[in-house]
C-alpha cells in the first residue's frame, strides 16, 4: 500500500508473474510503473537476471532476524510489520556505520 510508504514507491521490480492485466491496474491505482525482468529466450544454466540482486539481497538479510526465518505468524499484518522492524534496524545500522565514517 502507498499509505504505508508515504506514497514513495514510484516504480516496483517484478517477475513474468506480473506481466498481466489486473497487476499493472493494481500498480497503477497505485501510482506505481511496473518493470518486468524477464528470462533471456534461449536460458542455459545459471542466467543472472538484471536488478533480482536487489530482492535475493533483501531476503538475505531479512533471515538475520530469527523470527522471520520460518513462518510462525499468524496474520499477515504482523509478518509484514515485523519485515518493517528488521529492514529499519537494517538501516539504522547503517546509517550508524555512516555516521562513524565522517
Amino acid at each position: 500500500m502507498q499509505t504505508s510508504t508515504g506514497e514513495s514507491v514510484d516504480l516496483a521490480y517484478v517477475d513474468q508473474g506480473f506481466t498481466g492485466a489486473r497487476a499493472t491496474a493494481a500498480a497503477k491505482a497505485h501510482g506505481i510503473e511496473l518493470e518486468v525482468v524477464k528470462l533471456s529466450e534461449a536460458k542455459r544454466g545459471f542466467v543472472l537476471l538484471p536488478r533480482r540482486w536487489v530482492v535475493e539481497r533483501s531476503f538475505a538479510w531479512a533471515t538475520r532476524f530469527r523470527r522471520l526465518v520460518k513462518d510462525y505468524e499468524r496474520y499477515a499484518r504482523t509478518l509484514a510489520d515485523l519485515h518493517l522492524v528488521a529492514f529499519a534496524c537494517l538501516m539504522l545500522k547503517q546509517v550508524a556505520g555512516l555516521a562513524e565514517g565522517s
